[in-house]
């Protein structure tokens, strides 16, 4: 999910937290993907709750701040 998305859902009415959840979800199943190779079984890392949470409120407030 690229900031630009984040920001459109944001605008639509979702709260942070359900951003973050939605986030939080499409990012894991990227690192899933790539670590299904065996050549990179080792590579990303899964993200928490409160790291999702940290990127879509970054997000966010950059978005304020620079409007």
């Amino acid at each position: 999910m690229t900031d630009k998305e984040i920001i459109k859902k944001w605008k639509q009415g979702l709260s942070k937290e359900i951003l973050s959840k939605i986030y939080k979800r499409e990012y894991n199943q990227e690192i899933k993907i790539i670590r299904a190779n065996p050549k990179h079984r080792y590579s990303g890392k899964y993200i928490n709750n409160f790291e999702a949470l940290r990127k879509v409120e970054n997000v966010i407030y950059n978005f304020i701040k620079d409007t």
